[in-house]
């Protein structure tokens, strides 16, 4: 079954402008099933995971064009960046758009190759799994989430708690959400494996895959938290250096997500520590042993795991509609915090997110800090598990989490 993609707009819009495109994001999110979707009949593919495709692209990129001529869908591009200087002379000799479609898995050294070869040439968009709005069939809604408009999500039915903390326990990877008959604990153990197996080892060396099984499990461990190398080394049992190296494999392969805190130059008493933040809660949860969304729900990751999603949603809204998230979080050193902040053109959109059906004015107190800065202060928003959105005060509203 297929499943309408939000970036399908953005996608092709992309095409009709660059001679190529890069679809970016984690494996199994569905990226060539939304290109081979998208595919007209007489657009070749070819994939890199194929061993003899692979070693033809390495040792005769020519060849491998010539072999695989535009227009083309090459898929997992990182296992061949040799091919990127040789999609170059054909882009620039035949100038036409939308020749090259192209898919990638590890984000930073494809960036790189990229950023290096094919500059000003690609034009490059990320996918994660599922967000809400495309399992409720409202793909069309392109535009990004932002507080202050409830006039198409106040008619979408919310999800009541355990059947979101079921969309939470199982995440948003295609294969699993879709399929209620996946078993959630063979899929996401293979997940892991073939992740080790695959992933890792080619952008690090990791000589024990014990010690970065137990890394995986104490960062999934902290989603929704401020990051703390050291605490999260010493948990492990490894120098920070190489939590510090292990982390950055996982937000490159689009694993974790670290929020930035938001700075002006009129306060100099701001948190300056990112947060961390899963990108699919299905695998925290699976990482951290919950056995089912009961168990999350009552448990102590509950309120956690809950922001993380939302967080995820909110930035699934943002690239699967072809942009970059905005995104912030606010904390001073007097421990005052807002969840998140989206900074979108010029203005400072607060957000909470809040494991409770009636929100109050209490929990939206810090929103009047923003005032204190040099930034006009957009309507607000508290993310929680009332039915319907709902005034809390004139600019700042209760809406269902699920609307995002």
């Amino acid at each position: 079954m297929y499943v309408d993609r939000t970036l399908s707009g953005p996608l092709a819009a992309a095409s009709r402008q660059f001679p190529a495109i890069l679809i970016s994001g984690p494996r199994q999110v569905g990226k060539t099933t939304l290109l081979r979707h998208a595919a007209e009949a007489e657009r070749r593919y070819v994939t890199l995971d194929d061993p003899q495709a692979r070693t033809l692209a390495k040792d005769d990129p020519g060849l491998f064009l010539q072999r695989f001529a535009p227009p083309v869908l090459i898929d997992e591009i990182q296992y061949a960046p040799e091919l990127l200087p040789h999609i170059k002379m054909v882009v620039d000799s035949r100038q036409r758009p939308g020749d090259f479609w192209l898919t990638g898995s590890q984000h930073f050294h494809l960036m790189q190759g990229v950023s290096e070869s094919l500059a000003g040439r690609v034009g490059i968009v990320n996918l994660l799994g599922f967000s809400r709005r495309e399992l409720a069939g409202h793909s069309e809604r392109v535009e990004p989430f932002l507080p202050g408009d409830y006039a198409t999500t106040g008619e979408e039915r919310p999800l009541g708690l355990m059947e979101l903390y079921q969309t939470v326990w199982r995440g948003s990877l295609p294969r699993i959400a879709l399929d209620a008959e996946v078993d959630r604990d063979l899929f996401y153990g293979s997940y892991v494996q073939t992740y080790l197996q695959r992933d890792v080892r080619t952008l690090a060396s990791v000589g024990d895959e014990m010690a970065f099984t137990k890394f995986l499990r104490a960062t999934a461990a902290r989603t929704g938290q401020l990051l703390n190398l050291a605490d999260l080394a010493r948990d492990v049992d490894v120098s920070p250096n190489t939590a510090k190296s292990w982390l950055s494999i996982l937000k490159s392969s689009g694993v974790v997500y670290l929020v930035e805190p938001y700075h002006s130059n009129v306060t100099k008493r701001l948190v300056k520590t990112p947060k961390l933040y899963f990108l699919d809660t299905g695998l925290a949860a699976y990482l951290t042993e919950w056995s089912s969304p009961e168990t999350l729900e009552a448990g102590a990751m509950s309120g956690a795991i809950l922001e993380s999603w939302a967080v995820a949603e909110v930035i699934r809204s943002y690239w699967h509609a072809g942009r970059q998230a905005p995104i912030f979080y606010y904390r001073d050193k007097d421990r005052r915090e807002i969840d998140l902040l989206i900074f979108r053109d010029g203005t400072l959109y607060p957000i909470e997110v809040k494991k409770a059906t009636a929100p109050s004015k209490k929990d939206i107190r810090h929103f009047s800090i923003l005032d204190r800065l040099d930034v006009p202060r957009g309507p607000g928003a508290v993310l929680c598990l009332t039915e319907s959105p709902m005034p809390i005060t004139e600019t700042v509203w209760a809406v269902p989490v699920s609307h995002i």
